[in-house]
């Protein structure tokens, strides 16, 4: 499970995932192993993702979110409306600094 982050790095991560497009989109049939998986390689390639999701419900969509966050490892930055932020930071080459704790 990823460590928390502290507010000054939610602050941080969601101003670096502000001009990013959402790289997978959950169709239907959700959060499926091929889709977890295509998630955990774009983690491991850019660190700071989005998802779109496509849940009806609010409810939905948190689920839907904390079951990627669960599945990839990675924690949630935010989620707005059918789109969550997610981080998980790269085991090879880690390129995003985030601010220290206080």
């Amino acid at each position: 499970m990823a460590q928390p982050l502290s507010p000054a790095q939610r602050r941080h991560l969601r101003a670096l995932a502000h001009p990013l497009k959402p790289v997978i989109l959950l169709g239907g049939k959700g959060a499926t192993e091929p889709v977890i998986e295509e998630l955990r390689q774009a983690l491991e390639h850019h660190e700071l993702v989005k998802v779109r999701l496509c849940a009806e419900d609010r409810e939905g969509r948190d689920a839907q979110a904390r079951a990627l966050c669960e599945a990839t490892g990675a924690a949630l930055v935010q989620r707005i409306g059918h789109v969550a932020v997610l981080f998980r930071r790269s085991t090879e080459r880690p390129t995003i600094v985030l601010p220290r704790n206080p």
